[in-house]
Formats: C-alpha cells, sequence, structure tokens
C-alpha cells in the first residue's frame, strides 16, 4: 500500500493522491474509521466499486455450525462470526441522471486523507460525467469517540462547468451482497442476509432501520438525520422497506453554487432491550449529536485526540516511514479500544471480517500494553469484558474435567469457537495472558477498585486452572503438559516454556492478591492452603534447558527434533500451514512466531543476560513468521541482545505490516497487534522499557539509523516523558507526584523539576543471529524508505534479505 506511488509519507495524515482500484480493498481498511464500538469501513461514499463493504458493531455477529469429520468430547458446536451490519455510510450521486461512478466518465482528480490529529477522513474528488459535465464533491467522515453510538458525513456537491441537476440518495441499507470469501481461513465465513427486518421507517429526512439476528438472537438499530443546506429550490423525498431506507435530495445547480448533505447516523443493539426501546435508544443518541451540531462533534473529535496525543505520542527522527507508521498504528490502536466499554479487541479491530472478528490473545499480551501506557481509561475494559464471560470460562474448564477458568483461544462472545482443537483446546496460555494484563494494568495504574471488582477473581480463577492442569513429578518437580504455546506450529507440547514462566507468574500474583484482600478472596472459597499449593507450583515450575547446547528448549525435547529443511522451501510456500500438513511441521523445529524469544520479554527476570543471547541466536534461525505477531517481538529481543540493526530491521516489518500489506490479507481488516507491536518494539525495544514490581525501568538504546526517539508513557498515574538522543537519555515528569525508575539498572528519582539525564552504555559486540533461508526480514534504507521513485523495490527481493 505505502510503497505504491498514490500514498505520500507524512508525520500526521495517510494521503492518498490518486485512486487505483488495483489496492481499494486494502485502501478500505487503513482508511476505516472506528471508535471501539462502532466501525464503518474506507468504502468510497457511493458504495460502489468497492473490495468488501463493512459496518461493524462491536460484539454483534451470528453463529454457524461447525462441521467436523469425526466429532469429539469437548468440540465447540457452533461458531461465531462479526457480521456487516446496516451500512449508513452511502450516499449516492447522480449528475443530470447519470450515477457518479469511478468506473464511468473521467476522473480528474481524487484525493483522501485520513488525518490522525483530526480524527476524520476527507475525500476531495473532481470527475466529468460521461455526457460532459464536471463536478467537485468534498467530503468529510467521522466515527466519534465523544459520543459512542454516532457517526457522521458531511457531503458536498460542486458544478465546475454548467448547470447541473443533482440528486443525492443518502440511504441505510442491511444485508449488502457481499463478496464470495477466499480459501484463506483467515478471511470470514461469509453468511448470508444475517439480519431479519422488524421495523423500517422514513419521514422528513429521518431514516430508522431494525433488524435482529436469526441464530444469536441480537436486535440490531440503525438511525439517520440529514440536514440540507443549499442555494434555490431544494427538494427532499423519504421512503423506506425490510432492508433500505432512503432519503433523496434534488438541486439545480450553477457553476460555483454548492449543494452541502450532513448526515448523522446512531446505531445500537442488545440481546435483551425490546423493539421499541431499541428505536427509542437510537433516536436519543440523534437528538444528542443533533445538539452537538457537525461542527461541534468535529470540535470533539480534536478535543479528544489532542489529550490522546499528548499522552501517546511517539516521536522518531531519522525515518519518516516509521514516523507516519506509529502514528497511524496508535491512531488505529485507539480506534479499537476507546469505546469498547466491556466488550473484546478484535485481531482486526473494526476494520473488516478477518479472523471473523474474533478476539484472541493478542489483545492481552499486545494490544493492552500500548492502551494501559497511552490511554488507561480504555485499558481495562477488554479485561471487564473477560471478567464478564468468566462464567463461560469457568464451563468450559469443568468440560475439561479441570479447576477454575479456561478462557478461549478465539471468541467473540466468550464461547470457544475453534474447531481446531490443538489451538481451541490446548492454547490455555491465555489464562497466563488474561492474568499478565491484570498484573500490567494493576500496577501501571494503581485501580485498586479495579482489582477489587476485576483483577482478583481473574487472578484467582486462571490459578485455579494451572494448578489443576499441572502436576508434581516424584521429584517435587511442577508440569504442564499437552500444551499448545504462542507457537502454533508446536502443539501439545510438554512444559512450553513460555506457558509455564507465564503460569508462574499468574499463580504468585494470585496468591499475592488474595492477601491483599483476604474478605474477598474468602467470598471466593480461597484458603491458605490453596494459596501454599500455588506458591508451591510456582516455586517448583519446569523449565526445560538443554545444558549442552546452552539454550532453553521451548518445550520439552524441542531441540532434540529434527530441523525443517529451509534450504528446499520455497518463498511462494510460506505460511506453511497453507502448504504443508500439520503432522510434518509438529515434529521438526521450525517456529511460526516468537514464543521461548516472547517468554524472554515477557518474563526477563526468569533469563540471565547470556542465556537470553543464547536463546535468541538459537531460535533465530527457526522462526520463520508466519504470523504478523512475530516481529514486534525479535525487534525487541534483538535490540536487548545488542542486534540494533536487526531489531530496526524488525520494527520495519511490524510497522509496515498493513501499511505494505506484507502478509497480502489486509484487506481483510488491518493488523491491531502487530500495529501495537510499532509501538512495542519501539517503547520495549529501543526504549528499553519494562514493567517491574512496584516500578518501571528503562534500558534505552539506538540504532545508528534513528537520530532520536521521544514517547510518554503513563506509569503510576504519572505522565512520563523519555528522550533517547545519541548516546543520552533524558527522563521528565511531565505530571505526578516524584516516580522511582530504573535506567540500565540504576535507580532514579524523577520530580516534576528534576528532570534526570543518564548516558547509555555500549551494546554489547556479538555475531548477528541468521534467519531461515529467504526469511530475513527486509533491510530498512533508501529503497524501503522510497528516496528514488524511478528504482521501485521488489517486496519479496527485500523480505528476502
Amino acid at each position: 500500500m505505502i510503497t505504491h506511488p498514490a500514498y505520500a509519507v507524512e508525520p500526521w495524515c495517510l494521503r492518498e493522491t490518486a485512486l487505483n482500484l488495483d489496492v481499494l480493498p486494502q485502501s478500505e481498511s487503513v482508511f476505516a474509521l472506528a471508535n471501539g464500538h462502532i466501525g464503518w469501513r474506507g468504502n468510497l461514499d457511493e458504495g460502489e466499486p468497492h473490495g468488501l463493504p463493512g459496518s461493524y458493531l462491536n460484539g454483534v455477529y451470528e453463529l454457524r455450525p461447525l462441521p467436523y469429520a469425526e466429532a469429539g468430547y469437548g468440540y465447540p458446536e457452533s461458531g461465531q462470526t462479526v457480521i456487516d451490519v446496516t451500512n449508513g455510510k452511502l450516499i449516492r450521486l447522480l449528475v443530470d441522471d447519470e450515477p457518479f461512478d469511478v468506473r464511468y466518465g473521467r476522473l480528474l482528480a481524487h484525493e483522501r486523507v485520513l488525518d490522525f490529529r483530526t480524527g476524520l477522513l476527507y475525500r476531495t474528488v473532481e470527475w466529468m460525467s460521461p455526457s460532459g459535465r464536471t463536478v467537485r464533491v468534498r467530503s468529510t467522515r467521522l466515527v466519534s469517540f465523544t459520543q459512542r453510538a454516532v457517526a457522521a458525513i458531511a457531503y458536498e456537491i460542486e458544478p465546475v462547468d454548467a448547470e447541473v441537476r443533482i440528486v443525492l440518495q443518502s440511504e441505510l441499507v442491511a444485508n449488502e451482497q457481499l463478496p464470495e470469501a477466499g480459501g484463506d481461513p483467515r478471511v470470514a465465513a461469509a453468511l448470508e442476509c444475517p439480519l431479519v427486518p422488524e421495523e423500517h421507517a422514513a419521514e422528513e429526512g429521518r431514516l430508522r432501520l431494525v433488524h435482529r439476528t436469526v441464530r444469536s438472537g441480537l436486535r440490531v438499530a440503525a438511525a439517520a438525520v440529514h440536514q440540507v443546506h443549499g442555494p434555490g429550490k431544494v427538494k427532499t423525498y423519504s421512503r423506506s422497506s425490510d432492508d433500505l431506507s432512503r432519503f433523496t435530495v434534488t438541486a439545480l445547480l450553477e457553476p460555483g453554487q454548492r449543494l452541502r448533505l450532513e448526515k448523522t447516523v446512531s446505531y445500537g443493539w442488545s440481546g435483551v432491550r425490546s423493539l421499541s426501546a431499541m428505536h427509542d435508544q437510537v433516536d436519543a443518541a440523534l437528538a444528542g449529536a443533533l445538539s452537538t451540531g457537525w461542527e461541534g462533534l468535529c470540535a470533539e473529535q480534536l478535543g479528544y485526540l489532542d489529550a490522546f496525543w499528548e499522552r501517546a505520542d511517539v516521536e522518531v527522527d531519522g525515518d519518516a516511514e516509521i514516523q507516519q507508521a506509529v502514528r497511524f498504528a496508535l491512531f488505529h490502536v485507539l480506534q479499537a479500544g476507546a469505546r469498547a466499554e466491556c466488550r473484546a479487541v478484535a485481531a482486526k479491530g473494526l476494520t473488516g471480517p478477518g479472523y471473523d472478528g474474533h478476539s484472541f490473545w493478542d489483545s492481552e499480551t499486545f494490544v493492552l500494553p500500548v492502551l494501559t501506557g497511552t490511554a488507561p481509561h480504555a485499558a481495562g475494559q477488554p479485561l471487564r469484558w473477560r471478567h464478564a464471560t468468566l462464567p463461560a470460562a469457568l464451563r468450559r474448564a469443568k468440560q475439561l474435567g479441570l479447576e477454575g477458568a479456561a478462557f478461549p483461544w478465539r471468541t467473540l462472545n466468550g464461547e470457544e469457537c475453534s474447531a481446531y482443537w490443538p489451538a481451541g483446546t490446548a492454547a490455555f496460555h491465555v489464562n497466563a495472558d488474561i492474568a499478565d494484563a491484570v498484573v500490567r494494568y494493576l500496577s501501571a495504574t494503581g485501580d485498586e477498585v479495579f482489582e477489587r471488582e476485576v483483577g482478583l477473581e481473574l487472578l484467582v480463577q486462571t490459578a485455579r486452572l494451572w494448578r489443576s492442569l499441572g502436576h508434581h513429578d516424584h521429584q517435587g518437580n511442577f508440569h504442564i503438559d499437552g500444551v499448545t504455546g504462542p507457537d502454533e506450529y508446536s502443539a501439545v507440547a510438554d512444559d512450553n516454556v513460555y506457558t509455564n514462566l507465564m503460569a508462574q507468574q499468574n499463580l504468585r500474583a494470585a496468591a499475592e492478591a488474595a492477601e491483599r484482600h483476604p474478605d474477598l478472596a474468602a467470598g471466593f472459597e480461597v484458603d491458605d492452603e490453596e494459596t501454599a499449593a500455588w506458591r508451591d507450583a510456582a516455586d517448583r515450575m519446569s523449565l526445560p534447558f538443554n545444558a549442552a547446547l546452552g539454550v532453553h528448549e521451548q518445550s520439552a525435547g524441542f531441540t532434540g527434533h529434527q530441523q525443517w529443511d529451509f534450504a528446499r522451501t520455497g518463498g511462494d510456500q510460506y505460511p506453511l500451514m497453507l502448504h504443508f500438513p500439520y503432522f510434518d511441521i509438529y515434529r521438526k523445529q521450525v517456529i511460526k512466531q516468537a514464543d521461548l524469544v516472547l517468554a524472554m520479554y515477557l518474563r526477563g527476570d526468569a533469563f540471565t543476560e547470556e542465556q537470553k543471547a543464547r536463546n535468541f541466536a538459537y531460535y533465530e534461525p527457526l522462526t520463520v513468521r508466519d504470523s504478523s505477531l512475530s516481529a514486534c517481538v525479535q525487534a525487541v529481543m534483538a535490540a536487548e541482545t545488542g542486534h540494533l540493526r536487526l531489531a530496526y530491521d524488525y520494527l520495519g516489518e511490524a510497522a509496515m505490516m498493513d501499511l505494505s500489506d506484507l502478509e497480502s490479507n489486509t484487506r481483510d481488516g488491518v493488523h491491531i497487534a502487530s500495529l501495537a507491536g510499532t509501538w512495542i518494539a519501539l517503547v520495549a525495544g529501543f526504549g528499553g522499557m519494562r514493567h517491574r514490581a512496584g516500578t518501571v525501568a528503562f534500558a534505552p538504546q539506538l540504532p545508528e539509523q534513528l537520530g532520536r526517539l521521544a514517547f510518554t508513557v503513563q506509569v503510576q498515574r504519572c505522565r512520563l516523558r523519555v528522550e533517547i538522543t545519541g548516546s543520552t537519555a533524558t527522563y521528565t515528569l511531565v505530571e505526578g507526584a516524584a516516580l522511582e525508575i530504573e535506567h540500565h539498572g540504576q535507580t532514579l528519582t524523577v520530580a516534576a523539576d528534576r528532570p534526570q539525564s543518564r548516558t547509555l552504555p555500549e551494546p554489547p559486540d556479538r555475531p548477528e543471529p541468521t534467519q531461515p533461508a529467504g526469511r530475513r526480514p527486509a533491510r530498512r534504507g533508501w529503497a524501503a524508505t522510497r528516496v528514488d521513485r524511478e528504482n521501485p523495490v521488489n517486496r519479496a527481493e527485500l523480505r528476502a534479505g
């Protein structure tokens, strides 16, 4: 995408200077607007052509059967798929009875700009109709951060060279026809006509549609209201039917005259509220938005984002693409979670139907650290959603013969919906990932209300699972067998180090939380014997280590497996899961994504510096990065072990995942976790930020390609600014009481009037590890930053190194 000549590199926006239909589906994802509750793909206002139409509400889904050739006990019976809800974006234009369609006539100019500071999507078009009439169209679109049920569009049409008759058709449309899904399992399962009509209305510019899903029983309401501004006689009409509600405007315009339509749309959904309650709800949301007005909505959006960027901005000197990419990433992460409010953050956010709209462990491990550091008000909400789904997790654990809770690997409503049991059943690490997010959130915010209402019970029930899933051997060591860690190319393994280390932290955190809140713990029937058992399991946790190689094993026996034949694997055979049987993959040393390396990032306290270096060097040549979650983690650990150039290249891969469409599936929505990984690679990688008990530590190092890195993070109700320039790091307390931090192991106290500057040590000098043949990350340089437009870069060659 961004390597296409139509896309400019600018620090505060994503600009498309010409419309190219070959990347239209990708552009719909990157130009998507959302607020965590509503998601609108960046489709053209007139609706066609499109790659994939999409309007989404967080939590609205339909059920579908999961067929099995051979069913087994405990297999999920139904899947959940995000659905395309009522489309409120559509504004069709006819110029002297000719439909405005960019595929006909002549497109004289076309520009779209997604402004990260205003939160608005701008579009400017000049089009000559087949009969020779030229018009100029301007539209501005927003999905409100401050009024979460509201989205709005301002649409202007102006003749350029002659009088024209204009017809605008503003619509609410349900059950749009969707393109057929491809064979890639990551693509959503298309559901035809998932919405059953219940009510429709259209009167004096007010539109409303109410539908209900067939199987999941969710009621969805959408309403719109219009304000028209134009010269002379402007006539309007309204009509509605089951799946269509339309407001039509007609006017005769002279050159220089403008017709402006302001369309405000509201959404609501519920599994329990009545029909009348739902249409009242969306009408009330419209009333609030109308009282604010279009200019007021834009001002609120700007104010919200001003506050966000003040506490979240990351400044990068030396790489214009990375600067743009990290702000693009932060904007989309905010859009995914800002107003989720007890709902999940899906892997694609609300930008497309990829992965069926499911939420994975990506949210807790990659997205929530970013929200915790930049928008703490939003970070706790997905964890409150996990707590709300705790009854389903308790039932799932009981079904599997376990105690406590077994949270799902992928889900929309809290029920496991993966038909692939080695992941859906055996990926128990999601329990510890949720617990890790709870611990991190509490460490960063000190939110005692959250700990008592949500955190304690999540920690207790996840800890109970580990104690019942694992066992002590005859020597007293604690083992967790038959699990799938983050690396899905190594399934149903014993003593996965990542799982064991994260479970260890989970067990200890649960015991400590129970001691802090004995009254609440007693209500969950936690006693001293149980907390002692948790601590004992944690203290005796098994961590496989190959003494001959001097490295930790990803899981017991892993280093004894046959290595994958990378030399005979072609570049077109990645991802491996689409070209080789899992049986062959499972028994070889080949890694889909960072696993043990992720453990070293999240549980760095469990490894020595020498172990980190040796482990990283061993696992780099085995990791193929068939997951978008991997590059940012490898960037972090490459930086920590002194491989700054390699870390910089991995940063580039994480940052450009969607802007360069590296996985060829950005059309189905952006990769929210990889976008979050851009921030992680910069802040945790080159900034070296790690959360420790009661404090935060930094170990900054910059690659020579970057002249300066500055970022702000929220720590213990304080706002801390970190600026790294050359060989110096400066820590400034922007807001809050004096804060104790660490700089490369040295304790510092930063106060409002006492910034602290420290020099950076020289990074260790170690041989750079290799990667599997053809899987080295692209070298960043003149080619990657497009200084030379006349020498286009072959992305496959770059990725092959």
